[in-house]
């Protein structure tokens, strides 16, 4: 029994409702995590995903900024949804769905960007984004008769294949050494495993997104790793594998990021 579950920072769902729409009916995910769909519940749109079979929606939702949303063609249960930092943003929410005899806790999350600068001194948007991953580091994977799966946009490029330099990237937030350490500390504290790095380990570059800012970004090709997939240990010998759709990049009004989807054998 397969089960596929995609992770997409989509950037404004209502402005690329024509891309996911397009997205779902080609590839047919049982489960879609978005991030940062900048808009409030009642105005996300919860009918055309349930005319392609999405109807179970669950919206951690806010105006104008951030917010996270899973859509699911499996039933969803136990909606939670935690106030990192206590700043009020819409940046987790999580569910417990059901695939054959295991309960899998989902969690999907938008981590802070954290600003252009990497000092906290100067730059509050880069602490909160610390002190983000620090909250997270209380988050465990193993939890008793329940298995864990953890997706999102994290905004962390952690390992030197994630980046398309890793030299000239040292000292941009996204893939410097205090931000890279803290995911790694992360997922070694919470005892979670990185799948797409089980499918396809270092060195083979893995990037999910390309910045609005180049010129042609497909030619020039500098991107980063920033989306993530996660699971529990348990989890991990189901994985059929990752893929990344890199050509949604150049769809019309693309996000910045692409879709991620994991294939399960469970």
């Amino acid at each position: 029994m397969t089960f596929s579950l995609t992770t997409w920072n989509i950037n404004s769902v209502r402005l690329r409702m024509p891309i996911v729409q397009q997205f779902i009916v080609r590839n047919q995910p049982d489960i879609l995590c978005l991030q940062e769909i900048k808009c409030q519940e009642p105005e996300f749109p919860h009918q055309p995903l349930r005319d392609l079979g999405y109807e179970h929606i669950i919206v951690h939702g806010q105006k104008g900024y951030h917010g996270v949303a899973i859509a699911s063609k499996l039933p969803l249960a136990e909606d939670h949804r935690q106030n990192y930092c206590g700043m009020g943003d819409a940046r987790h929410i999580s569910a417990i769905f059901e695939r054959g005899s295991r309960r899998i806790r989902l969690h999907n999350f938008y981590v802070p960007a954290g600003g252009d600068e990497p000092d906290r001194t100067v730059n509050p948007k880069f602490g909160h984004k610390l002190d983000f991953v620090e909250e997270m580091k209380a988050l465990r994977a193993d939890m008793p008769g329940v298995s864990s799966i953890l997706v999102g946009d994290l905004n962390i490029a952690p390992l030197e294949h994630d980046v398309w330099s890793h030299k000239q990237l040292l000292k941009i937030v996204s893939h410097t050494p205090v931000e890279t350490e803290g995911m790694k500390d992360l997922i070694a504290k919470g005892g979670w495993l990185d799948l797409m790095r089980q499918y396809t380990p270092e060195p083979e570059k893995i990037y999910t997104w390309w910045s609005y800012r180049a010129k042609d970004w497909e030619a020039a090709n500098k991107g980063r790793r920033l989306d993530h997939v996660w699971s529990s240990p348990d989890l991990g010998p189901f994985l059929e594998r990752i893929d990344i759709l890199k050509e949604a990049r150049g769809w019309n009004q693309p996000s910045d990021h692409v879709p991620v989807t994991a294939v399960f054998k469970i």
